[in-house]
């Protein structure tokens, strides 16, 4: 895919994130990874990210990050843009960004540096760097150690043409306006809150594409739905499920840090496809927490 072409195809509808399956011995499980990307493939999503935030990228090895990638491209067939992920230091993202080239991948999600805090034009050097070493469409995710301000990314995307969008984690709309009205012509604007969903409504409103959505992991039908009712300001339907689903969700994943990952993958098994436990430092959700969850689920009906 061109640029342009990624560009066009992330504006329009849900972005898929799904987790990373592991078997008993905490190892990458391809085949368990496969079906559950045929079986998300069933549901109109716009984009898939592999090995992203909510596919623990954070936890995999060099070998596991590639493995995991080739198995989404292999099993996408190109129905569907497959993006990938690199992150750490400039040299290491570096390698991830022509490692997910070389795979076959559509685009890459440049992750925030590792540990250290570095000021504007120590950010603009790192991604100027991992654009430059690939031919691939970038978006940078703005949160945690990236955080961005206008007029920096005003310079990455005068630098970058292969910069084509922005994944705003942070929320601060000040910033995110000024973006808007400098940028939007240029470079788009993706709601990466934890849970965007919460937040589908306020960022639509500034401009806002779309979103990446954890929650497709176990509840694509319902995902589909409140995505649908955002864009069609069906405001019933966003209430609904906001009140019955997605308010007490998020008191769930704000109980231990980390349970935005935990929380998909106890979803992901309570539906009957099962990824493993996450990785130490994360810890699953306790019992009385799953079945909180389970509760949620249920009230959202089939999914299949």
């Amino acid at each position: 895919m061109t640029p342009d072409d990624l560009k066009r195809a992330l504006s329009r509808g849900l972005l898929s994130f799904p987790l990373t399956d592991f078997d008993a011995h905490g190892v990458f499980d391809s085949r368990s990874s496969a079906a559950r990307i045929e079986w998300l493939m069933r549901y109109p999503a716009a984009a898939m990210f592999s090995a992203g935030g909510a596919g623990e990228f954070f936890s995999l090895t060099a070998e596991e990050y590639a493995n995991v990638l080739r198995v989404a491209v292999q099993t996408a067939r190109g129905k569907i843009p497959v993006i990938g992920a690199a992150g750490y230091g400039t040299a290491t993202a570096i390698t991830y960004a022509q490692k997910t080239e070389k795979i076959g991948a559509d685009g890459i999600l440049l992750l925030p540096p590792y540990l250290v805090e570095g000021p504007q034009d120590g950010l603009r050097a790192h991604i100027k760097a991992v654009c430059r070493s690939t031919r691939l469409p970038v978006i940078v995710y703005n949160r945690g150690t990236c955080r961005l301000q206008v007029e920096t990314l005003a310079g990455l995307a005068e630098d970058c043409p292969n910069l084509i969008a922005f994944k705003d984690g942070i929320g601060d709309i000040e910033t995110i306006k000024a973006i808007r009205d400098l940028l939007s012509d240029r470079i788009l604007m993706l709601n990466g809150m934890p849970t965007a969903e919460a937040y589908a409504v306020e960022f639509h409103a500034l401009g806002m594409a779309t979103y990446s959505s954890a929650i497709f992991n176990f509840v694509p039908r319902t995902a589909i739905a409140f995505h649908r009712a955002v864009h069609d300001g069906d405001s019933a339907t966003v209430q609904r499920l906001t009140a019955d689903f997605l308010e007490p969700y998020v008191c769930i994943r704000k109980k231990q840090p980390g349970y935005a990952v935990s929380i998909v993958k106890a979803g992901a098994d309570i539906v009957g496809r099962p990824g493993g436990r996450v990785r130490a430092p994360l810890t699953d959700l306790a019992p009385d927490e799953r079945a909180e969850l389970a509760a949620l689920i249920e009230k959202m009906g089939p999914q299949e």
